[in-house]
Order: C-alpha cells, then structure tokens, then sequence
C-alpha cells in the first residue's frame, strides 16, 4: 500500500530551518490555492507522497511540477524527467516548456487514483515500487494507463526493469492472470516469466472470457507450451537402456526384458504426464525394474539410463520450451 504524509496547510520553514533540503521555499499550500482550489482554510489537510515529497532532488533540482492524483494525494516531481519519459505530453496535460526552478511549481490534476500514479511516477525515474506490494489489480490498472501518458510498454517492461521485476512477482500467486495480462499488451518477457508458473495449469480450465483477454496468439502459446514439454518427455523416453555383451548369466533374449519393461514403463509415464511432471515421479515410476534384474551389468545399465534421463528432463527449460513458439 502507498504511503504518504499528512500534512496541515501552513507556511513553511525557509532554509535556515530547513537545513540540509533543497532549499525549497514555497509554502506547501501555495500551489493548490493559487492554481485550484482558491482561498482554502489554514486547517485544510495535505496528503503528500513519501517518495514524491516537496524535497525530492534530481539532478540537484526542486520540483518544479506538482500532480494531484484522483485521491487527491500530491505528488512532487520534476518537469524535464516526466517529459522526457513520455511520447505525448504525458497526455497533453503538461506544458513542454517550463523553467527549471519555476516557484510556485505548477499544478496538474491526474485522473488516476494515488496508487496507480505513484507506479506511473517510479516507472518514470527507473525506481522500484516493489516495497509498496502493490494489488494485482492496482499493477494491471498501471499498465493499462502508461499507453495514455504516453509511457511506451516494451521500453519500461523489459526483462531487468524495475516494472518488469514488479509484473513478473505476481506470477507465484496469480501465474494466468499474470500470462493473461501479459499477452493482452504483448510483453513476452513477463509471459515467460508466467509461464514457469503454468505447468500445473489445466488447459482444460480455460473459460471464454480468459481465452479472450489472452487472444489466440498466446493462447497458441500457452498450448504450444504444454504440449511442447509433453513431447520433449515423449522424446526423452523413447530409447531404452543400453545393451551389453551376452554373458553366461544374461543372454540377449533376457536384455530384452528389459527393453520391453522399459516400454510398458513409460508408456504408463506418458498416460499419466504432463508438462510439470516431476524427476521425483519419474525415479519412482522407473527404478523399481531393477528389482526384477539379476544381472548386475543389466542393473547398472538401467541405473545410467534413468539418470540420464532425470539429467535431460530437468533440462527442458521452460523458457527453451516458450520460446521456441514465441
């Protein structure tokens, strides 16, 4: 959740008393008295953002711009940095020319609630609002409104970004609607990330109004996905264990035995599989061939099998797997 100050509307130290700030000198009331609500009260309560606070530096600069959120929590930021981050104006609502060190700083009224205009705003600086855990639902409004400020999504969603990071740990608990959001503004690297989370997913549990909000493009992935690792599986188990030269104690016809237990084996592997299969189950479904082997040349070949296949199973990556439909 977002933090903020509450602040009464009264005049403002100046910098002796202020040691150590930017310097600023505006009585924190100033900007919403003369730029919106006229002559208020001096008992009238501020709610100040904690991360965007009238002190804020950037480049060794006092904002110069003041945005008031929808909840009416003030945010204080610096005019070039919100420019530069936007393609329109940050939706034509500021000025493009506007002095540095302009006091009173301007205000501008931003029709979206604290939470989601503190992400916009930590987005727009390349910080993390991971430590304000964040709703799912207060992310995917974020994301829903970068494209109207003119925030461009693969830019400041890539894989390393702080709103990557913040996207992608929502994954855990929430792995389709994380995928289903993802596919919605084509972010593959935050639908691969959600990917890992979606092996234990029944396709089969997909409604229409899911189906919809993925689109057929990674909706195809999604299945691609599964069936991809259901292949690779297939894949892996296909050769049985090796053969050794006939002895006394195991001829040919004996080794394959082995062969077609092995085939019965992972035939029962595959009606039962799916893509999050784990080596634990695989070990178990295996292993116990061996209790039918008395030729330790048999046993040993059988043991170099299997774990040569937990090896290759716990290769499929996922990421191998998406990416080849990506």
């Amino acid at each position: 959740m977002m933090d903020y100050f509450d602040f009464n509307n009264q005049e403002w130290s100046t910098d002796d008393e202020v040691e150590g700030k930017t310097g600023l000198q505006t009585p924190i009331g100033t900007p919403i008295e003369k730029s919106v609500a006229g002559d208020i009260s001096k008992d009238t309560t501020m709610s100040v953002s904690y991360a965007f606070h009238p002190y804020t530096s950037f480049d060794n600069l006092a904002p110069a711009l003041v945005l008031i959120s929808q909840d009416e929590v003030f945010f204080y930021v610096h005019h070039h940095q919100v420019l530069a981050a936007s393609d329109n104006g940050f939706a034509m609502l500021l000025p493009f020319e506007l002095s540095l060190d302009s006091h009173p700083p301007i205000v501008v009224m931003i029709p979206e609630p604290a939470d989601v205009l503190n992400i916009i705003l930590h987005t727009v600086y390349g910080l993390s609002a991971m430590e304000y855990k964040p709703s799912f639902e207060t992310i995917a409004a974020t994301l829903n409104a970068l494209p109207r400020y003119g925030l461009v999504l693969k830019r400041y969603v890539g894989a390393g970004t702080p709103l990557y990071d913040l996207v992608a740990a929502c994954a855990s608990l929430r792995p389709i609607d994380t995928y289903a959001l993802a596919a919605a503004h084509d972010l593959p690297d935050v639908a691969m990330a959600a990917s890992a989370h979606l092996l234990s997913f029944r396709l089969s549990g997909l409604t229409d109004d899911l189906a919809t909000r993925i689109g057929s493009v990674y909706l195809k992935k999604l299945f691609f996905l599964h069936f991809g690792r259901i292949e690779a599986l297939k894949h892996l188990l296909l050769n049985p264990p090796s053969t050794h030269q006939d002895t006394p104690e195991c001829s040919a016809a004996q080794q394959r035995g082995l062969t077609r237990a092995w085939a019965l084996s992972a035939a029962h592997i595959m009606w039962e599989a799916g893509p999050n299969f784990s080596t634990h189950l695989l070990q178990a479904a295996l292993l116990p061939l061996q209790k039918e082997l008395t030729c330790p040349k048999c046993t040993l070949v059988l043991r170099d099998r299997i774990a040569s296949l937990v090896i290759g199973w716990a290769g499929v990556k996922v990421r191998k797997t998406l990416t080849s439909v990506l």
